[in-house]
């Protein structure tokens, strides 16, 4: 079998695996597969990878349940990456507003966003939005109060704090969408603007956008279906479509090599290739740990040190470890003391043949991240390169 080795910034290697790593990659196809006979999900892509190059990138099953359809690729096929969007575009442009002083973390939100106003929301700051501190509810279903931008912007203002402010971590879709608005507001443009142009553009990540035209959907696997017909190419959260296609919490449409990028980016401590994108220290400031955040960090999620329920991230990711994932299926971590990342994006959303297909999911996403783990493991050690 043979496995492709991308370097970024130099030319693509082909590189075929020796058998005591095509058996360990093997179990992760094994696993992935299982999901679509199940019914959790008619295709995937997988992308593993470290700081300097792609260890294994394949596409799974079909766009949809229909065995006719395209089989989804790394390279072209687009994904509704949904909440990941929180930190591929919202936190990114954000880091880099920090990063030109531009962005005080311990700002109040009210210094950006003056309409930001009512009970407590003055102790409220921008580190709170990122950390999910705030105090603001998990979610609100403004696109069933208004199908106006403008509108559901002022509904987003008045949302009253159901917490004080700094004291946990719940996560809030309120929280992104006023991030997105906070990037506006200092740049002067929009927030799908400001990321291509200084997010995706610099990044390499020259498939990744808000809002794709009608002539890239078809690239797009469907998340959804209307009236019996498959929905691709479309924003799936009904508060992104109501803001516009491109908001604080959803909307950003990717490939599992685009992401590979921005992973590599992180766990190469804001370089990628030869290019310095964000600088060591900025990067760190966004995976600092806060005892009242728990496992939050800045746009990030981490591994709970005592999981409650079945985890995400499996039980083999360092403490260092740290990803994010989305409801249409999508999942993406990095491991910087273990130097290796997973891609790991599906269609759940799209007619799932299973009962309950995100806690299907949640089982399918912890086993594939023990499995990278050890895969990576494997195959370097079948390469006797030990650091791989």
């Amino acid at each position: 079998m043979v496995y492709r080795t991308l370097l970024w910034g130099l030319t693509a290697l082909t590189v075929t695996m020796p058998a005591a790593a095509q058996a360990t990659f093997g179990h992760i196809e094994s696993l992935v597969e299982r999901g679509i006979e199940r019914g959790i999900y008619p295709g995937a892509v997988v992308v593993i990878g470290q700081p300097d190059r792609v260890l294994y990138a394949r596409g799974f099953g079909h766009y949809t349940w229909d065995p006719t359809s395209p089989t989804p690729s790394p390279d072209t096929t687009l994904w509704d990456i949904a909440s990941i969007s929180k930190v591929v575009g919202t936190t990114t442009a954000i880091m880099l507003l920090v990063e030109r002083d531009q962005v005080d973390l311990d700002a109040r939100v009210s210094r950006y966003l003056p309409r930001f106003q009512g009970l407590n929301k003055d102790q409220v700051t921008v580190r709170m939005l990122l950390d999910h501190t705030s105090g603001l509810p998990s979610y609100v279903q403004f696109f069933k109060q208004t199908r106006d931008r403008e509108e559901a912007i002022g509904l987003l203002y008045q949302e009253p704090l159901r917490r004080r402010p700094g004291t946990r971590a719940v996560y809030s879709d309120l929280n992104a969408l006023l991030l997105g608005l906070l990037v506006e507001a200092v740049t002067g443009e929009s927030l799908d603007a400001f990321a291509a142009r200084e997010v995706f553009v610099p990044l390499g990540m020259t498939q990744t956008l808000y809002r794709p035209p009608r002539a890239e959907q078809s690239r797009a696997v469907p998340t959804g279906v209307w009236r019996g017909h498959p929905v691709g190419g479309q924003v799936n959260d009904q508060n992104a479509v109501v803001f516009g296609g491109a908001a604080g919490h959803a909307g950003i449409f990717s490939t599992g090599i685009d992401l590979a990028r921005y992973a590599q980016m992180w766990l190469s401590q804001g370089r990628l290739s030869v290019r310095r994108f964000v600088g060591a220290p900025t990067i760190q400031r966004f995976l600092e740990r806060r005892p009242e955040a728990g496992s939050r960090l800045l746009g990030w999620d981490t591994p709970e040190p005592t999981p409650t329920r079945l985890s995400v991230f499996g039980n083999l990711l360092s403490d260092q470890a740290y990803g994010h994932t989305g409801w249409t299926g999508t999942e993406m971590w990095v491991d910087p003391a273990r130097k290796v990342f997973l891609v790991f994006l599906t269609n759940r959303s799209f007619n799932p043949k299973v009962r309950r297909s995100i806690s299907e999911l949640r089982a399918v996403r912890s086993a594939l991240s023990d499995a990278v783990v050890r895969a990576v493991h494997g195959a370097c050690e079948a390469v006797s390169q030990p650091a791989c």
